[in-house]
């Protein structure tokens, strides 16, 4: 009997390879192309609903106890604090607020699961490989989320990603302003990412968020417009000269010479116990 040759080996190889590859390539095209950089439109406010000025300016459904605590989270920033604003200690901004893009943000589709980057804040992972929900979740900023794509026109191709995404850990803000989400984390989020069938260069994504800090669900649509030119991409490293910082509870800032310094108009400085006082 005669075995092939090396040349027949790695020619046969070869056709394997040029198979697979156009198989990958045809799953591929029933995917929509999101490839590119995208940004939040320059007349689109950085808030959640992005419609609508942040903060008061929301009209946010917020229960009787959540909009307490926003009303202080409020009165503490007008003076100086960071409540509210977990960002400022370099916390990811988590979901739903990643959503806002303030920076620009990059939508890497794969059949098993798409990828929502961003230069500012951590990846997410939507995954659309038709996985459950797992019995045990471990909490994170992000949430875990499961996506199912959809063929909204019936033209053979996918057009709609449908997401829901749970398990969180907080603190976690919808947007700067530091309005909050319930503290016990139960949040169901909805998304429904779609193109503009007009202008392929404009991508909606429809949030829906269920909160119990909230009267009722809370559903907006946040518009991008993709890049034309070659993409320019930042690396923002948050933990880099942050002059912010907590101690017992309170906001200080360190100077540009390095000295712990207040915040606020009158603000105490932080308990020293554990420090050597210096004799009088």
């Amino acid at each position: 009997m005669r075995h092939p040759g090396p040349a027949a080996a790695i020619a046969a190889t070869a056709l394997l390879s040029l198979a697979i590859s156009a198989a990958f390539a045809d799953d591929l095209a029933k995917y929509p192309d999101w490839s590119g950089q995208w940004r939040r439109p320059d007349n689109v406010a950085p808030s959640f609903d992005p419609t609508k000025p942040p903060g008061h300016g929301q009209q946010a459904p917020l229960t009787a106890e959540y909009q307490v605590i926003f009303e202080s989270i409020l009165k503490d920033r007008a003076v100086g604090g960071l409540t509210g604003d977990p960002t400022g200690l370099c916390l990811p901004h988590g979901m739903p607020r990643m959503m806002v893009a303030i920076y620009p943000v990059e939508f890497v589709v794969t059949p098993n699961t798409t990828y929502y980057m961003t230069d500012y804040t951590t990846s997410r992972r939507i995954f659309t490989d038709g996985r459950d929900w797992p019995a045990q979740i471990i909490p994170s900023f992000n949430g875990y989320s499961i996506g199912k794509w959809v063929d909204a026109d019936g033209d053979g191709r996918y057009d709609l990603l449908e997401v829901e995404t749970r398990g969180f850990k907080g603190p976690r803000t919808f947007e700067g302003s530091g309005m909050p989400l319930h503290r016990d984390e139960a949040s169901i989020i909805k998304e429904r990412i779609f193109q503009d069938k007009a202008d392929r260069n404009i991508l909606y994504d429809e949030v829906t968020v269920i909160d119990h800090a909230l009267t009722r669900p809370w559903t907006v649509t946040r518009p991008y417009r993709r890049e034309p030119s070659a993409a320019v991409w930042d690396f923002v490293d948050c933990a880099e000269n942050n002059p912010h910082l907590v101690i017992g509870g309170e906001t200080y800032m360190l100077s540009a010479g390095g000295y712990l310094m207040p915040t606020k108009t009158g603000q105490a400085p932080p308990d020293l116990r554990f420090f050597k006082r210096a004799r009088e």
